[in-house]
Formats: C-alpha cells, sequence, structure tokens
C-alpha cells in the first residue's frame, strides 16, 4: 500500500549541509505523518524529525536548529535539510511514514530502505 524511496545520502565533510529526499507512492492511503529516523552502527533506531499533514513538526535534540524537515503533501513527499553536519550524524536515514488504509481505522507505520549519511572530519 506505501512504498518509500529515499534519496539524497551521501558522503559530506563536518559542517556541510545535505538534503534528504523521501518519495511516497501509496494506493487508498492517507499519510498522516512522515518523517526521518537514523539508525548509526551499535546503535538503535532513533528518531531525527517527524511532521504530520497539518503542519506540527518534532525534531530530535541533537538535531535542533541543524536541522529542518519539511514536507509536499500533494507530492506525498518529505525533505530534509541538513546543516552543520557532525560526524555523530553518520548513520542509515530512513524515511517513515505512518496513516491508514481508506477502509480501515487502524494507522500502520511504513519504512524506506535507507539511504547512508556519511560525514567525515
Amino acid at each position: 500500500q506505501v512504498q518509500l524511496v529515499e534519496s539524497g545520502g551521501g558522503l559530506v565533510q563536518a559542517g556541510g549541509s545535505l538534503t534528504l529526499s523521501c518519495a511516497a507512492s501509496v494506493r487508498a492511503f492517507s499519510i498522516n505523518s512522515m518523517g526521518w529516523y537514523r539508525q548509526a552502527p551499535r546503535n538503535a533506531r532513533e528518531l531525527v524529525a517527524t511532521a504530520t499533514s497539518s503542519g506540527s513538526t518534532n525534531y530530535a535534540d541533537s538535531v535542533k536548529g541543524r536541522c529542518t524537515i519539511s514536507r509536499d503533501n500533494a507530492k506525498n513527499m518529505v525533505y530534509l535539510q541538513m546543516n552543520d553536519l557532525k560526524r555523530e550524524d553518520t548513520a542509515v536515514y530512513y524515511c517513515y511514514a505512518r496513516g491508514r488504509n481508506w477502509f480501515a481505522a487502524e494507522e500502520l507505520d511504513y519504512w524506506g530502505q535507507g539511504t547512508q549519511v556519511t560525514v567525515s572530519s
């Protein structure tokens, strides 16, 4: 019902910037929240930022002031602009979407395949 495809990851020097994009392909599905999580080696997956369809956003403390999440609801796209990147931002970044089928009441979570972001010193 939902497929998420990320793009925009890569190698960047510390202090640099990167923008991640995620396109959601949906069928008979309403997306509520979209966002980004990340997972570094030997670490659990953690929240980076999320945005609801009404425009509410939520950021991890570690990225506040450095990252901006935005959505294009008409295109089912979500973006993450990351500035002043640090080595500790190195991780696989996963696109996330939560919503429900038009004919169901339960909300479900969907994940993309992930895109690698590597920050070098």
